[in-house]
């Protein structure tokens, strides 16, 4: 079960993968990931954490709300 805050990059890609999105794809100037025809794109590599207000923004784009994030 991930808390909503901040996350570690390949946890998010994990779980992304488990609520059904593959990749992560290479384009442009940041990697996106894929759900039928939904483009959803994370953010680059780097040695901090995915800041809950990201989380947030990416969770919303994707359609996922807080209770599903929380209860995978």
């Amino acid at each position: 079960m991930p808390p909503f805050g901040p996350i570690k990059r390949q946890e998010l890609i994990y779980f992304l993968r488990h609520l059904g999105f593959a990749g992560p794809y290479a384009g442009g100037k940041h990697q996106f990931m894929v759900q039928g025809n939904l483009r959803l794109r994370i953010p680059n590599p780097h040695h901090s954490d995915i800041s809950r207000q990201l989380l947030g923004a990416i969770l919303k784009q994707a359609d996922i709300d807080r209770t599903e994030w929380e209860n995978l």
